[in-house]
This record gives structure tokens, C-alpha cells and sequence, in this order.
């Protein structure tokens, strides 16, 4: 039986009820495009000038998207998801690092997060972006085929070892591994890196998986050559699709410097896109394991519809379903309830370094059409269930 997202009590049973009004006041905050400029605004000169903000961040839409500021802080919440049949996977999420020691860091973070997750089994992966890893200008440079100078070759030398080290360490604890999708000027660097180490660590199953940003129309070929070259050479191939994140930036970008936009048209194309990535992917799992990150309901339905025509059980390990945490809960434990493999992505870190990640959750919900209202809607109609059972 197919799950019903339309089933709240089911998708917000963990919330209290203080939660769910929290819930509900913040999604209406975020629905009023205007408020959402004003407040980020607002909060970013806060921020820059350390005025005292933090708790009011945290109570209020902190607390809704995150799980906490370490990974200690996260537990509970990964403990009572996973009391209900969802899975975590734990996101640092402090962005915009330039400099070798917060790249280190970085690393090591991840790789103390291995050890977490070998020990947890309501945490199946771990996750690092590159640019976490990196400087965005050195993946850039390289994408473009520039040439580097010798600093450049010896910075670039400091990042390929921190991606060994930890796919390396993945691989030793036999822990999955998510490399996150960035801006399509950086990614060709990105991917060749991703690549090497799926060669390397993806022998035998998937360790390692990169992320497929499906709003770009050149992702499909770019598919389906790594599982040719996947099947000649004899590696698993881990693949995240998602449908992106930088369409705005990617939009501006191409329109500034005079070339072709590599996002999709339109929204349909987008999910088509999406929906024929999936579909080639379940035609080859001896190849690929899915790890299939959406909010969007008719996509979730046909991938569920695939696995039930090629009689794939709803828990098998080579596909997953994930979400955001603080976002279309109907999904994530109304698949969890029926047997799926569902995980919430749960960001955390130091408020101050999380408020990027935050305003992006922000502008993206608000630019989103019909996710906002989705949420308000369901949220809404979870308050009356509940009014009416009182």
C-alpha cells in the first residue's frame, strides 16, 4: 500500500504542540517575501555586529532547521526519529571557509562524524561538501582548465588529501559517504575528484556517492557516461540526485558573463529531468545505489511505483529516500511507517557559523513555489486534527 502524505498525524507525531505553532508562525514568516528580505537584512548586520541575537535565532527558526550546535546536541532528536523509522544523516553546516586550518577542521570534523555514525545505527551516512574542503576559487580555476602556479599545485595536493583521508576512513569503517553538489563553474573539479575516489573505494559497494544537481540539463549524459565507465571499469556507482540549490546564482551568472544557463528552462524539464535520472538509475541498480533527496510528492511516487513494478522491497539498502530536517516531515515518516529507507539531513553547528545555511533555507522556501504554502497548509490542518481530538 502506497503511503498517504496526507496523513499529519502520522507526520507530526513527534512534534508538541508549541512545536507545531512555532512550525506553523515560521513558515507564515517565511511565505512574506518582503519580511524574508527585511529579516535577512536584518540578521546579517546583526551578526557582523555582535549584537546579542543568537537566542532569538535559536528559539525560532535555528531550532526549526537544525538540530543542534554539536553533535552531542543533535542526539535526542536523531534518538526520537529514529524511535519512529527515520534515519539522520549529520550536516556541519558552517559555510564560507577560506583558509588551510578551517579546511582542516572541516576534515577532522567529518572524520570524528565517521566514527559517530559507525556507532549509531540511526545515522547510515556521513556528509562533507567540497568547497568545506577547499577553496571555491582553486575548484574553479581547475574546472576551467586554468593553469596553476606551484602554490596553487600544493594547495590543490592539501585537498585531494583530505578527500583520501576521509574516503579512505569511510571505507575502513565501511561507512557511506555523501559529497554534496555545488555551484556548476566549480563542480567539473569536484566531480573528477568524487570520481577518483568512487575508482578507488566503490569496488565492491558504495562508499562513496556524489550528488547530481538535476536543474542542469547536461546531468543526464553526464550519468550515463559514469555508469559506462562504471561498468567497464568495476566500481558501484553512490549517487545523491537532487534538483539543486543555485538556480538563481546559476541564472545571474550565465546572463552576466554571456553563455548558457546549464539550469533547465523550467520547472517541468527540472523534474522530468529528475524523474528520468531515477528511472535510468533503477534500470541499472547492479550499478547504482539511490539515494533520492526530494520534497517533491509526485517524484517520491515514481520512484515507489519503480520498485514496486521491478519488485524491489521498500527496505532495500540500495535506495533511500531523504529530506531536510524542519521540511516536508508528510514525506520523510509517512515513507518511514511503511518500511522505506527515509533519513533526515540535520544540519548543526555554532549559530553564528550555521546563519549562511539558514538564510539560504529561507530565500529557498520563499522562492520555492508551493512548498511554503504546502507546509502551512498541512501544519494547519494538523492544529484542527488535533483541536477537533481535544
Amino acid at each position: 500500500m502506497r503511503p498517504n502524505f496526507e496523513n499529519t498525524a502520522i507526520a507530526f507525531e513527534l512534534k508538541s504542540d508549541s512545536q507545531l505553532e512555532r512550525a506553523y508562525f515560521l513558515f507564515k514568516l517565511i511565505s512574506n517575501e518582503p519580511l524574508v528580505r527585511i529579516g535577512t537584512a536584518v540578521t546579517n548586520f546583526a551578526i557582523k555586529a555582535h549584537l546579542p541575537v543568537e537566542g532569538l535565532i535559536r528559539a525560532t527558526v535555528f531550532d526549526h532547521f537544525c538540530g543542534g550546535v554539536n553533535e552531542e546536541d543533535c542526539l535526542p532528536i536523531i534518538d526520537n526519529m529514529y524511535g519512529n523509522g527515520v534515519c539522520s544523516i549529520l550536516d556541519y553546516s558552517a559555510e564560507g571557509k577560506e583558509v588551510d586550518n578551517q579546511f582542516d577542521f572541516a576534515m577532522e570534523k567529518t572524520l570524528d562524524i565517521l566514527d559517530f555514525v559507525k556507532e549509531k545505527d540511526a545515522i547510515p551516512f556521513a556528509v562533507f561538501k567540497p568547497t568545506g574542503f577547499g577553496r571555491f576559487k582553486l575548484f574553479e580555476k581547475i574546472s576551467a582548465q586554468s593553469e596553476l602556479n606551484e602554490d596553487e599545485k600544493a594547495e590543490w595536493g592539501r585537498i585531494v588529501n583530505r578527500f583520501e583521508k576521509v574516503c579512505q576512513k569511510a571505507h575502513k569503517l565501511d561507512v557511506a559517504l555523501l559529497i554534496d553538489a555545488e555551484e556548476s563553474w566549480m563542480q567539473d573539479a569536484a566531480d573528477d575528484l568524487v570520481l577518483d575516489m568512487m575508482r578507488k573505494y566503490n569496488k565492491e559497494k558504495a562508499i562513496v556517492f556524489n550528488t547530481f544537481q538535476m536543474y542542469r540539463w547536461d546531468r543526464m549524459d553526464y550519468i550515463k557516461k559514469l555508469y559506462v565507465m562504471a561498468s567497464d571499469e568495476g566500481f558501484k556507482i553512490g549517487a545523491k540526485v537532487v534538483r539543486g540549490a543555485y538556480m538563481e546564482k546559476e541564472n545571474d551568472r550565465a546572463n552576466d558573463n554571456g553563455y548558457e544557463s546549464p539550469i533547465c528552462k523550467s520547472k517541468q524539464e527540472t523534474d522530468e529531468n529528475f524523474d528520468a535520472s531515477i528511472a535510468y538509475m533503477m534500470e541499472h541498480l547492479d550499478q547504482f545505489i539511490i539515494f533520492a533527496g526530494t520534497h517533491n510528492e509526485q517524484s517520491t511516487f515514481k520512484l515507489i511505483d519503480l520498485m514496486e513494478k521491478q519488485g524491489v522491497p521498500t527496505n532495500d539498502e540500495r535506495i533511500w529516500f531523504g529530506q531536510l530536517f524542519g521540511m516536508s516531515d508528510h514525506i520523510t515518516y509517512n515513507l518511514a511507517a511503511h518500511g522505506y529507507n527515509a533519513v533526515k539531513y540535520v544540519p548543526y553547528g555554532p549559530v553564528r557559523d550555521v546563519m549562511p545555511y539558514l538564510i539560504r533555507r529561507a530565500e529557498e522556501n520563499t522562492s520555492v513555489a508551493g512548498q511554503t504554502s504546502r507546509e502551512l497548509a498541512l501544519l494547519q490542518r494538523e492544529r484542527k486534527r488535533r483541536r477537533l481530538e481535544d
